[in-house]
């Protein structure tokens, strides 16, 4: 392994950045419960990580409460403009939204989960839970990744005067170890910590959000981000050999992943063994018939009927799985975009209490555009919708696309054993089958089962036919097998982004330690204590 499994008994973090695990690791120490570690980590996650998230993105989370037992989920995604439809778009001559634009800006909905789960279950005040974050948005040392995302997307960052003027200091590309100011983020973080969730979504800040969406040629109004709302409900789940997987709920797509889950049940994967030809085929099968479910149900719950207790039906997974050819690859073309840019962080305190989060601003630095004086990156989730009518994620004034966002939670009789996720766009249900398959099919530790070669099912070229992407640590008579079967393979490099990077932390209850895994592919890390 490139990493140590990280133990700990009293609190843990993982997450994509180390700044922002300590962040939420100090805020245990303080006394602090997972969900209130869990917005210092994410708010530190937005100053660090602005080409994956920020207060201009959607969050997802699953909350475990250790006094009640219960697993609960807040959507934390925002909705489309009031004055936005896919009639209007069409009529622009558009037939895909461009996400490097204004037209695929949605209202942002982190903050208000912030302070929703804040309030309801949190413990400390939000300027102590913002302190960190403050800090660094004054000055922290960019890292590798983003040294690297910013040059990849310097074209992107050049193209508005606010957002240049942060990430392109000079007209050119930071390199790694410069010193990143974003000094309108830290004042806005500072009015957060005082005001809360309305000066977001009132005032100054919604007007100059709303300002400059509109003077880019959008239609997201003050309105629209004043009359947001997070939802709490219940999570979708599954149980996959003695276990209980819980997912994010539609409109995210968590739902992918417990379709997969339950076609690969009835497959003897231990037989195979991991790794394997036969083992990765019928994986790959699973997540084309998952994936063709996906894109034919889910959308908005509010605005779509989606028959999820018969999606998610023993039965309806036999059935499913009898389309599976154990010798030949199919010629579905459900692929999905393997790219993209997302965040996931796992907490869990002392208490026992667990916050499994994922959070985004869609595309890389989202769409580009910083409203005005606010430091605030507004993320292209919008364009994820169809403008297709017919397809059940089409846009609709008010609505919420289908999410790429997705958060895992497992307990086994009833007891949490394993909080995990991943980013990585369309890639995120296949890299939770496969290390989900790691640890519960053949008992790996967390750590390995993140750092082990993976494989994604899509395209990486835009709108290119979906290929099947293999990390090039695998088995080269592994891979010619998988062509001889029918699969286009492509190969990556051996620690790809595409193939995204994933966080988790395993709690071993009868020694009473905790477990924490992070992954090489990106800056992550997993600190306990």
């Amino acid at each position: 392994m490139h990493r140590p499994v990280i133990m700990g008994t009293r609190g843990m973090v993982a997450a994509a950045h180390p700044l922002a695990s300590l962040a939420g690791l100090y805020i245990l120490k303080r006394g602090g419960n997972a969900v209130d570690a869990a917005i210092a980590t994410n708010a530190v996650l937005n100053v660090t990580q602005p080409h994956m998230c920020g207060m201009g993105g959607d969050l997802f989370y699953l909350i475990y409460l250790a006094r009640t037992g219960q697993v609960v989920f807040l959507n934390g995604s925002g909705r489309a403009p009031r004055g936005a439809s896919w009639e209007l778009y069409r009529e622009k001559g558009l037939k895909k939204i461009p996400p490097r634009s204004a037209l695929a800006v949605t209202v942002p909905g982190c903050v208000a989960a912030w302070e929703d789960a804040r309030e309801r279950y949190g413990t400390m005040p939000l300027a102590d839970l913002l302190a960190e974050a403050i800090t660094y948005a004054e000055g922290h040392p960019i890292s590798h990744k983003l040294a690297a995302s910013i040059a990849e997307h310097q074209e992107v960052l050049s193209r508005h005067p606010d957002t240049a003027a942060i990430f392109l200091p000079g007209g050119r590309p930071p390199q790694p170890g410069d010193i990143l100011c974003q000094a309108d983020l830290a004042a806005t973080l500072r009015l957060l910590a005082r005001e809360g969730k309305a000066a977001f979504y009132q005032g100054p800040i919604a007007e100059a959000i709303a300002g400059t969406v509109q003077g880019e040629g959008g239609y997201l109004t003050a309105a629209d981000l004043d009359g947001h709302t997070s939802t709490w409900g219940q999570p979708v789940a599954t149980t996959y050999r003695g276990y209980t997987i819980y997912e994010t709920a539609p409109n995210s797509q968590g739902l992918t992943a417990l379709l997969e889950l339950n076609l690969v049940e009835g497959f003897d994967l231990q037989a195979m063994g991991p790794d394997t030809a036969a083992y990765i085929h019928h994986l790959v099968e699973a997540k084309k018939q998952a994936f063709a479910d996906r894109d034919a149900y889910l959308s908005d719950p509010e605005f779509v009927p989606i028959p999820v207790d018969r999606l998610l039906s023993k039965d309806y997974a036999s059935r499913r799985r009898q389309l599976i050819d154990p010798e030949r690859a199919a010629a579905i073309t459900a692929g999905g975009q393997v790219q993209g840019d997302t965040t996931y962080f796992a907490v869990v305190d002392g208490e026992g209490n667990i916050v499994s989060c994922i959070q985004s601003l869609y595309y890389p630095f989202g769409s580009g555009l910083v409203a005005r004086g606010t430091g605030i990156l507004l993320q292209s989730r919008g364009a994820y919708f169809s403008l297709d009518p017919g397809q059940p994620n089409c846009l609709l004034p008010g609505k919420r696309t289908l999410h790429t966002l997705m958060a895992a939670l497992v307990t086994k009789d009833g007891r949490p054993c394993l909080v995990f996720g991943t980013m990585g766009a369309d890639g995120q249900p296949q890299t939770h089958l496969q290390v989900l398959s790691r640890l519960l099919d053949f008992g790996w530790n967390i750590q390995a089962a993140i750092e082990a070669p993976r494989w994604v099912h899509g395209s990486t070229l835009g709108d290119g036919p979906p290929v099947l992407n293999m990390e090039s640590r695998f088995d080269p008579e592994v891979i010619e097998t998988l062509r001889r079967r029918g699969h286009q393979v492509h190969l990556l490099p051996a620690w790809a982004n595409e193939a995204g990077h994933a966080q988790g932390i395993v709690i071993d209850h009868q020694r009473g330690v905790l477990m924490g895994g992070a992954d090489p592919r990106g800056d992550g890390y997993a600190l306990g204590w």
